[in-house]
């Protein structure tokens, strides 16, 4: 018979409580599983009424679990079944996604300190156009300087020169548009007067 997918532990089930609080009773339970193997330890877990027996070779588990279910202890029947095996071996038929490799890593989360080597990026010098510089400067208010030359498919750039508010005060300025103001509605909610 192969066992080879068997755990080596067993997990008790519904325990009853005596077995957590009595140490002859706790004594009297172990004593059940020692038979099948000396070296068995127990692990109680009050919370869940749970208890997990680890044994040293899967027969003594196997042979426990199929002589000690469902029978009975301190008035309650024994449910043994066999804890969950973790193959951590056979990695190849896993269907979850792997982490990244260490490589990358940084790239993801940054670490506390630059890697070996970094170096920081020198900033480029701003490109300055002087044409377009002198271009403005020998311009007038209202006169505009075309930048670039449109085409077929691309539009023209021009540059148009702003008043400035120190100009003369000889010289006529515009009048300034003023902001008309929105009318109310004519037909209010009656409950709104």
């Amino acid at each position: 018979m192969d066992l080879s997918d068997l755990s080596t532990s067993l997990i008790a089930c519904s325990v009853h409580e005596s077995i957590y609080e009595d140490e002859e009773h706790r004594d009297r339970f172990e004593a059940l599983f020692h038979v099948y193997d000396e070296h068995a330890t127990f692990q109680l877990f009050q919370s869940f009424q749970r208890v997990q027996i680890n044994f040293s070779n899967r027969e003594a588990a196997a042979q426990a679990r199929i002589e000690l279910h469902d029978s009975d202890f301190n008035g309650t029947k024994l449910k043994l079944y066999f804890a969950q095996v973790q193959d951590t071996q056979d990695r190849a038929n896993n269907s979850y996604l792997a982490p990244p490799p260490p490589m990358k890593q940084f790239l993801i989360s940054p670490p506390a300190s630059p890697p070996v080597g970094w170096r920081p990026i020198e900033d480029a010098t701003p490109t300055i156009n002087y044409d377009l510089l002198r271009a403005i400067a020998t311009l007038g208010p209202g006169e505009k300087y075309e930048v670039h030359t449109g085409t077929e498919g691309t539009p023209s750039v021009v540059v148009h020169i702003c008043d400035s508010e120190n100009e003369d005060e000889g010289a006529v300025k515009a009048p300034k548009q003023q902001m008309v103001q929105t009318r109310r509605p004519d037909n209010m909610p009656a409950g709104k007067k």
